[in-house]
C-alpha cells in the first residue's frame, strides 16, 4: 500500500495541536475576539487587586497593633494632635483615626495579650 509522506506530516501536526489544546493553549489570531479576551482583562485587575488589597490589610494591621500598644487615649490625643498640625498633618490625621477595623483589630489583640 502507497502513503503519502505529505499525510504523514498532516497528522503529526494535528497531533500536536491536539496535545496543546489539552495543555489549555489556545490559537487566536492577535486583534480578534476570542474566548480569552475576557480573562485577560480580569487577569490584570487581579494583578492590580492583589496588592492593594495586601497593603490595605497591612496598614490596617498596624494601626491596631498601634492602637493596642499605646492605649486608647494616647491615640486619640496623638491623633488629634496630628488633626491641629499644618500641611499634611490632617491627611495624616484622616488616615490615622480609630476606624472600627482598627478597633476590632485592638480588642483581638487585647483578648490575646492582656496586659
Amino acid at each position: 500500500m502507497w502513503v503519502d509522506p505529505n499525510l504523514n506530516d498532516f497528522y503529526s501536526r494535528v497531533s500536536r495541536i491536539e496535545k496543546s489544546h489539552a495543555k489549555g493553549y489556545g490559537f487566536e489570531a492577535a486583534g480578534t475576539l476570542g474566548r480569552k479576551s475576557a480573562t485577560r482583562s480580569g487577569r490584570r485587575l487581579l494583578k492590580v487587586a492583589k496588592p492593594l488589597v495586601l497593603a490595605l490589610a497591612m496598614g490596617l494591621c498596624l494601626k491596631g497593633i498601634i492602637h493596642y500598644y499605646v492605649g486608647a487615649q494616647t491615640y486619640e490625643v496623638r491623633v488629634s494632635a496630628l488633626a491641629a498640625g499644618q500641611g499634611f498633618d490632617p491627611v495624616g490625621a484622616w488616615l490615622m483615626h480609630a476606624d472600627p477595623a482598627t478597633l476590632w483589630i485592638s480588642g483581638q489583640l487585647q483578648s490575646l495579650l492582656p496586659r
